[in-house]
């Protein structure tokens, strides 16, 4: 059944036509993924049915009544429930469970003044119980994990027993173990004959939980995929207009060693393994969560210090005790949380961009603001960040556009290794791409280490892919002629399954 029809919806904003006549169905029971590019039109969409916005044209009907919220109350009460990508935007450190989770109930009109906490954590316990969610719900939400911040919101907006719930790019900051756990709760939510738009362009989240695929490029829908197994390739094709392969990386050849490590040991029991990253390549590594990835990062980068083994630098011993003497030995690190460890919400895109190295613009202490300046539109240009200009407020950009700006931080300045953690963390396919097709336009003079989670995000960037698990590497693949089957068992930890037609990537 058909909850949310969706016809010739348009929406502009002065000159530009954001929604260009947009047809959508969402039915009872389903989840719909949403793939769209930065700029296609999937947050108006978001924002109109979530009572931010108005359209100017065309017509929404909820469960067959017209619908057209004036706010996002309005919305709440129709039956349309939200989870934004940024998750506290969805529930409030500062209280506990239960007060999240009775957050509505405690503002609705008519409620006593007084509250019994003792009745209300009960029945937030049900609530958490009716969820499947295995959670004190006096504890203080800010000491909980991100992913369970998000099952919290979403178990609120449950709460309000919602016809359609959006889940706006709901695991970007989600390990796969975390991802798994949202990914039963959506099932019981689909389970309840809720219809849910699922907004991602993460394959993983894709194949895992999509009942269909709509692709969006440039205000309007461009593909609706339905048949299993769901057409994904078609699906990104529909989204950015052009048909591109996922495997189009030709690896390079190695030049000169850049770091070699011998017998680095990441945590105590582990295996120690020899590393040697060369100038001109890019190299992937991938693991599950827990594996080291981010151990390994800082290590390099001079956060922490290895258990033993021993690391050199263009051939001379290299053992930072901090980030200053990383980066003045030529290595950069691109944290994997943008939000808590990279931009920086009050400054502008060119502050945000040169901001490690603000020395490097300045002439007897006064700062040169037009070079600054100058750096940061050729970042603009070359990345493709869309905005109006470098003087921007860094939180005017999209997130797609924000990770630009951080990959780009790190991009404009010479190093001899970049190590860059996550650099695809919320955005859509064609930033990726962007981001993707400089960092290997620029490879060439230096030794690069990308960390990432999606298997097609390394056979998509790398010249080897190292397979890190246990804290130890354990495998080294040249990224031609891959056996996918024996790359995800060395992820895994498990023996390579045998050969299977069909499963070498060529």
């Amino acid at each position: 059944m058909v909850v949310c029809k969706i016809r010739q919806l348009t929406k502009e904003f002065g000159p530009n036509r954001v929604l260009r006549g947009v047809d959508l169905d969402l039915v009872a029971g389903e989840v719909t993924v949403l793939m769209g590019a930065n700029g296609a039109g999937k947050s108006t969409l978001v924002k109109i049915l979530s009572g931010i916005h108005a359209a100017d044209r065309g017509a929404v009907t909820l469960d067959g009544a017209p619908f057209a919220p004036h706010s996002p109350a309005a919305a709440m009460r129709a039956g349309i429930a939200t989870v934004h990508q940024s998750i506290d935007d969805g529930v409030i450190p500062d209280l506990d469970v239960a007060s999240n989770l009775m957050l509505d109930r405690m503002a609705a009109p008519g409620a006593a003044l007084w509250l019994r906490g003792r009745r209300m954590r009960a029945d937030a316990r049900r609530i958490a119980h009716t969820m499947q969610l295995d959670l004190d719900v006096s504890r203080p939400v800010r000491d909980l994990t991100l992913a369970e911040r998000q099952l919290i919101a979403i178990a609120r907006a449950m709460t309000r027993d919602p016809k359609v719930l959006i889940l706006d790019e709901p695991t970007s900051s989600l390990s796969a173990r975390e991802a798994e756990r949202l990914f039963a709760l959506i099932d019981r939510v689909r389970n309840r004959g809720v219809a849910v738009l699922y907004i991602s362009h993460r394959m993983s989240d894709i194949r895992r939980i999509a009942d269909r695929i709509v692709a969006m490029r440039d205000g309007v829908i461009t593909g609706t995929f339905t048949d299993k197994p769901l057409d994904t390739e078609g699906a990104v094709t529909a989204m950015l207009g052009v048909s591109m392969t996922d495997l189009d990386v030709t690896p390079a050849s190695p030049g000169a060693p850049v770091l070699t490590a011998t017998g680095l040991t990441l945590a105590p029991g582990a295996a120690p393994f020899d590393l040697m990253l060369a100038k001109g390549e890019v190299v992937a590594v991938v693991g599950l969560v827990g594996s080291g990835k981010s151990r390994l990062a800082s290590i390099l980068y001079g956060l922490e210090r290895p258990d033993a083994g021993r690391i050199m630098l263009n051939g001379k011993p290299y053992a930072p005790s901090n980030t200053a003497q990383a980066i003045h030995a030529g290595v950069f690190l691109c944290p994997r949380d943008r939000a808590s460890s990279g931009v920086v919400p009050d400054f502008d895109i060119t502050q945000n961009l040169t901001l490690p190295f603000t020395a490097r613009y300045a002439t007897n202490w006064i700062l040169r603001r037009k070079s600054e300046l100058t750096t940061t539109q050729g970042m603009i240009d070359r990345l493709g960040i869309v905005c109006q200009g470098p003087r921007d407020s860094i939180l005017s950009l999209s997130g797609g556009n924000q990770q630009k700006v951080m990959v780009g931080r790190w991009l404009s300045q010479d190093s001899d290794l970049l190590i860059l953690d996550e650099p695809f963390q919320g955005v859509d396919i064609r930033a990726r791409r962007d981001i993707s097709a400089h960092i290997r336009m620029t490879a060439c003079e230096r030794a690069t280490l990308v960390l990432v989670a999606e298997l097609d995000e390394a056979v998509e960037i790398a010249d080897r892919i190292l397979v890190l698990h246990d804290f130890s590497i354990v495998t080294d693949y040249r990224n031609e002629g891959l056996d996918l089957g024996a790359l995800l068992a060395a992820v895994s930890g498990r023996p390579a399954p045998e050969p299977v037609e069909g499963m070498t990537i060529t």
